[in-house]
């Protein structure tokens, strides 16, 4: 026979279950980040001479699971001003090049609003 506290805690698991199946049923319908299953097109750099950039950081980002969650941040990075920008998924990284320095901040909320977090910054 089932007492009080085993059966709140029966109810408990159930719930988080439920919320837990609704969640990935979203994910699977709606992608890993929200993009519906749709590709993101990317942003075309038109200088991608190396040497016209002279200033360069690569940037550790946490949350990019996708081919499509890459693309949203090498977009965000490439839609700066005199910026060109390659991220490297598997390796959760972006390398930044600037024709003028950008100040780390500004990278960071730059890839904040694509929905990522910078965990670190190196000058390169």
């Amino acid at each position: 026979m089932l007492n009080g506290p085993t059966i709140i805690i029966c109810l408990m698991i159930i719930v988080i279950a439920i919320f837990g199946i609704r969640s990935y049923c979203r994910r699977l319908s709606s992608g890993c980040c929200g993009t519906g299953g749709a590709n993101v097109k990317k942003i075309k750099v038109r200088d991608k001479q190396a040497d016209h950039y002279p200033y360069v950081k690569k940037l550790k980002i946490y949350g990019m699971v996708c081919g499509n969650c890459a693309n949203r941040v090498q977009n965000s990075l490439n839609a700066m001003e005199d910026v060109w920008a390659e991220v490297n998924l598997s390796e959760g990284s972006a390398l930044v090049r600037m024709k003028k320095e950008i100040s780390d901040d500004q990278l960071k909320k730059c890839v904040a609003d694509s929905g990522y977090t910078v965990l670190s910054i190196e000058k390169m």
